[in-house]
């Protein structure tokens, strides 16, 4: 059959993908799925003999979405993965010693008419009529009983609403989409790259040649050489930008460990002199790190600061992990589109690594090119990872710079830095009128927002007179009665371990 195509709309031919690893295996899976019955070839060039930095994955909710487009069955998912239930996120002593709150998926009680729940909240909390927030919040509830279940669909109830993600380990999720990728027509190949080929006449990447001889010819090429940027910035000088002076952690030492015995079905974030620890359980091990500034305290001194502060013995030894936080300025330049940490990074204190993978793919496919690249495709996608980058570092920002920790440099550092003039904006907006507001549709939602700000102390006396639509005796009521039913909701459900063992128990494996 004979292509009806012109020059600038002709379709490309071959897309090679450098780089395996969770960016990799997921562009392929993705782009692999969409392009399934086309004539467009797909080929992955990995080498077995590089390494990629995946330490273990915790998540947000819209890995769901994205496994689901796939057609990825879940429960073969966690048993493959050795993957557990999230829930949200808890924040130890950023506040001082003993401090600790949760950053919540779901929402908070329920929206009373049409006015969102925090605002009803917040005038009674002023009035010291309210419950503290997290009693309104049936996933911290949960956390805080290590329970877990599944959303049901019992209407006007909490169980109907549980938002969750996943902890998994990310080398086992790239080889499942790797296996996913390869039954949609994928293929791999095993090498290393030594020469890459240009054309003369725009400077566009024409070949990669290969360590044992021969190149690969492709119209498109997608980066996941991690932060080396093999392609978009060795090759095509992406440029970078580095947000290291709003972020100043430039080091992780991580380790696994036995897994636990709770099984909590959340992350943890645990501040630290310089830095911050995690602790992401899997059904097998426990992830484990550091993520902490050289500039304030040593390798050496991080590495044993881990190993004191982990629960139960190590089994192996802690690594270190080198990155600069920050954005590639062209993620997208000529016949190039970088992914993963070939893109940028943002440290992973809101487990955002794998969504920016996620979102970056799917920006790629709604702009697409043909052969004949139009630079509006290209604009329009490095300003979509722009915003995506920019409004996820700002919620970092902030856990940094509202912390109330003493006697350390580096959280002073923190506390006195300059930050970004919108982020200066949203806490100014909140502390003296009480509004939050999801911009320019960022990431995060006021529900995020809230929670972070009232767990590093940000507070207002004020609240919005949207409020005061209903009486305050059946506010009062209503409220109480919201709690009453979350507190109950959560009776009944199974241990997150127990959930675990009976939905998706993984295959026994050596840590």
């Amino acid at each position: 059959m004979q292509k009806n195509s012109t020059p600038a709309n002709e379709p490309i031919d071959h897309l090679v993908i450098l780089g395996g690893g969770t960016a990799g295996w997921m562009a392929a899976a993705a782009i692999g799925k969409v392009f399934k019955n086309s004539a467009m070839k797909i080929t992955v060039v990995e080498s077995s003999e590089i390494g990629t930095v995946g330490v273990g994955e915790a998540t947000i909710p819209e890995i769901i979405n994205f496994n689901r487009i796939l057609g990825i069955d879940e429960r073969e998912f966690l048993k493959f993965t050795q993957g557990t239930f999230k829930l949200g996120i808890e924040f130890v002593d950023w506040m001082g010693a003993g401090s600790s709150y949760f950053h919540p998926f779901g929402r908070y009680g329920t929206a009373i008419g049409t006015v969102p729940f925090f605002h009803y909240w917040q005038k009674l909390n002023n009035l010291g009529d309210a419950a503290p927030l997290p009693d309104y919040s049936f996933c911290i509830q949960m956390c805080k009983q290590n329970k877990f279940a599944k959303p049901t669909n019992i209407p006007n109830s909490p169980l109907s609403e549980i938002d969750y993600a996943y902890h998994f380990d990310a080398g086992l999720y790239a080889q499942l989409l790797r296996k996913y990728a390869e039954a949609c027509g994928v293929i791999r190949v095993d090498a290393k790259v030594v020469g890459v080929k240009k054309n003369s006449d725009n400077g566009y990447i024409k070949s990669l040649h290969l360590e044992q001889g021969g190149q690969i010819d492709a119209d498109f090429f997608i980066d996941c050489t991690g932060f080396r940027g093999v392609l978009i910035e060795e090759n095509l000088h992406g440029g970078y930008e580095d947000w290291s002076h709003y972020l100043p952690c430039d080091s992780a030492v991580a380790v696994a460990s036995k897994p636990l015995e709770d099984l909590p079905p959340y992350t943890r974030a645990t501040a630290q002199e310089a830095g911050w620890q995690w602790r992401i359980p899997l059904q097998h091990r426990t992830g484990n790190g550091y993520v902490y500034s050289s500039r304030f305290i040593s390798d050496e001194t991080a590495r044993q600061t881990l190993l004191n502060n982990i629960e139960g013995d190590a089994t192996g030894e802690p690594r270190v992990i080198r990155f600069k936080t920050g954005i590639r300025r062209y993620p997208w330049k000529k016949n190039c589109v970088a992914l993963g940490l070939a893109s940028g990074f943002l440290e992973p204190l809101e487990s955002t690594s794998i969504h920016l993978i996620y979102e970056a793919i799917a920006n790629f496919l709604g702009l697409f090119p043909s052969k004949t690249i139009q630079p509006e495709l290209i604009k329009k996608y490095n300003q979509l990872q722009r915003r995506n980058f920019t409004t996820i570092r700002d919620l970092l920002i902030f856990h940094y710079w509202a912390n109330k920790r003493t006697g350390s440099e580096f959280w002073d550092y923190c506390q006195n830095m300059e930050i970004p003039d919108r982020l200066k904006n949203k806490i100014e907006l909140y502390q003296s009128t009480g509004r939050l507001f999801r911009e320019d549709n960022e990431l995060f939602s006021d529900v995020s927002w809230i929670s972070v700000f009232l767990g590093q102390g940000i507070t207002t006396a004020a609240y919005s007179p949207i409020a005061d639509v209903l009486a305050m005796s059946d506010l009062k009521q209503r409220m109480d009665d919201v709690k009453h039913i979350i507190h109950n909701a959560g009776q009944p459900l199974p241990s997150h371990r127990n959930y675990i063992s009976q939905y998706c128990p993984a295959a026994r494996r050596e840590p």
